[in-house]
This record gives structure tokens, sequence and C-alpha cells, in this order.
């Protein structure tokens, strides 16, 4: 046996203290911070009595289900974006699942065709625009590339999957070299260089430093609701969203969403907290802890995302999207986005 497979996988067997193979248990690797998931695992062991038990890292999870191969106690893995979810299909960590239930409560545009990987909340790619300086109440990806807003807009790293999964959508709709073009223009319209995250962009509206910014929809929430740090609320204060929308596209979104480990040592608990996780009940939940949209549109979502208005999202399936991954990484580099 390989040593370092085997110390890994005893390393993760500690680390959801106890034993992979157990009654009432099912194991799951988590892209997402304990705080949006832990409640939704009480729930779940409220209902049916099988106990979760995580392993929670922002990265590096994909890469340890590789090493432990089919020592692996892990029987659901959880990540924050599609990207992730697509490269363990690809490295073949994941098997798929046929559940009436699952099928049910999330659209095909959010699943992959195989039934490998299901999403389970959305957030949209944005622009935070000035309430003071921009009177427009709709605007287009294509508009971001229009030189009227030359030296007006803030976004964070090109290379960052929330941009590379705009851009590869950009790619899936209206191909490469018109993406290129495209980026090129909104490169030129930028206020800086492509630096921090998406709440720093918010900031650099309030502040002035631009009048547009490329964001997710649920950092917004977060920011209009964060007591511990209040500065963040004027900061949500003075941008209003604005959800691109052209003939030719809708607004972007991305997922967080779920797999079932190839080596699922649990595999019927973990299909029974599959079903949950992407129930209404759940769902509902998931999405009210991190301003997120259910992926079901019968579930409603939460107050505050409620108040930032309706939207068309993108039609095209997320995992023709994310084919263009790849393609949208060059496309950044050769652009020099970030410099």
């Amino acid at each position: 046996m390989n040593t370092r497979r085997f110390v890994l996988t005893l390393l993760a067997s500690a680390m959801l203290a106890g034993p992979a193979l157990a009654d009432g248990v099912v194991n799951v690797y988590s892209y997402r911070q304990p705080t949006l998931v832990d409640p939704l695992f009480k729930k779940f062991t409220e209902e049916t009595g099988i106990e979760v038990k995580t392993v929670f890292a922002e990265k590096g999870l994909i890469e340890r289900m590789e090493q432990e191969g089919n020592l692996s106690p892990v029987d659901i893995l959880m990540t924050a974006d599609i990207g992730r979810l697509v490269e363990a299909k690809e490295k073949g960590l994941g098997q798929p699942v046929n559940d009436e239930k699952i099928n049910a409560n999330v659209p095909a545009t959010l699943r992959d065709p195989g039934n490998e990987w299901f999403g389970l909340t959305m957030r949209a790619r944005v622009v935070y625009a000035s309430k003071e300086r921009v009177a427009q109440d709709t605007i287009s990806y294509e508009e971001l590339a229009d030189p009227k807003w030359k030296g007006k807009i803030c976004i964070r790293p090109g290379d960052h999957p929330y941009n590379i999964g705009l851009i590869s959508a950009m790619i899936a709709k209206r191909g490469l070299d018109n993406t290129r073009t495209w980026l090129q223009g909104l490169k030129a319209n930028l206020a800086t260089k492509p630096n921090g995250n998406d709440r720093a962009q918010a900031k650099g509206v309030w502040s002035g430093e631009c009048d547009l910014a490329v964001a997710n929809t649920y950092y917004m929430g977060l920011m209009a609701n964060n007591d511990k740090e209040p500065e963040q609320k004027e900061w949500a204060k003075a941008s209003k969203i604005l959800f691109p929308s052209s003939p030719e596209m809708g607004t972007q979104v991305n997922i967080s969403g779920m797999l079932l480990a190839k080596n699922s040592p649990n595999k019927d608990n973990a299909l029974k907290l599959m079903e949950f996780l992407a129930s209404d009940e759940a769902q509902a939940l998931y999405a009210s802890q991190n301003y997120e949209y259910p992926v079901d549109p019968h579930v409603a979502p939460s107050e505050t995302v409620a108040s930032w208005g309706k939207f068309e999202p993108e039609t095209t399936n997320i995992a023709e999207v994310a084919a263009h991954q790849k393609e949208a990484a060059k496309l950044v580099d050769e652009v020099q986005f970030n410099n």
C-alpha cells in the first residue's frame, strides 16, 4: 500500500472523528464554510438520526480524495462552485445518482447531464452600480466593454473562479473571438488593476474609485447584514444591483453543489442526505444562510434576496459553460487582464 495514501486516509478518518463505515453515519468533505452547512446537517440528523461528520477546507479536498483512492472515508463532496464539481467528475471521483426526488428539485440546466453532480444554490454574477453616479437601471455584459465606462469599472482578478465562470459563459454564448474582443474592452475600462475580493469592489463604488463593479449577488446580502463590520453596510447601501441581460444572454449564474463519491462507504445514508439537501426545505434554509438563490424555482428566496428584484438566468447548461474554463483562463493570460 502507498504509505502517503495510507497516512492521508488515517488522517481523514481521524478528522471525521469516527470510523468511515458505521451505521447511522455519513461523511462529507466540504469546501463550504461550516457556518453555512452545519444548520443543514443538524436538521438532517434531527429528522433521520444519521450523524453527519464533516471535513472542511478551502482547498485540497479533491486532491485528498485522489490520494485516498478506494480507501477514502468520504461519501459526499460539497463545493462552492461549478469548477470543482466538474474537476471531481473529470478525475473519476464521483458516480451517477439516478434519483427521481433529486431530479425533480434540481433543473436539468443546473446538474450534470450524467447525473454525477447537482446544484443546490445559485449566485448571480451581476453589476454593483453607484446609486449616486449611475442613472440607468439596466445593463448587459456586452456594455461593460463600451468606452463610455472607461476608467469606471472595478473587478477582482480575472483568473478567479467567479470571473472564469463569467468568461466561460461568454465563450459558450458568443464564441472565443468575440469574447476576446469583449475582455480587451472590459480591461480598457478598468479604474484600477484587478485586485481584492467582491466586497472590495463594492467598497470601490462607495469610495468613488469606480462607478460599476462586477460581483456576486450574495456578497450584497452579507455586507448589508454585517453587524460585526458595520462599515460594510455603508458599502452595500452605496450600490444598486443591475442584473445583466441582453437578447443574446441572460444573467450568468454559478452554483454550489454536491457529488456522490465514487467509493462512498455509506452510500445509502449519503443518498438520503443528498435527497434532503435537494429538498425544498433544505434549499430554502441553505440559500437563506448565504443570501443565495435556491436552484428549484418553486422555492422562494429569502426576503433580502427577493428585495433585489427578479432576473432571467442564462439558460445554457452550466456543464456546457464549465467546459470552456480552460479557454477562459487562457484568454485572461492572453490579454494580460490582471496587468
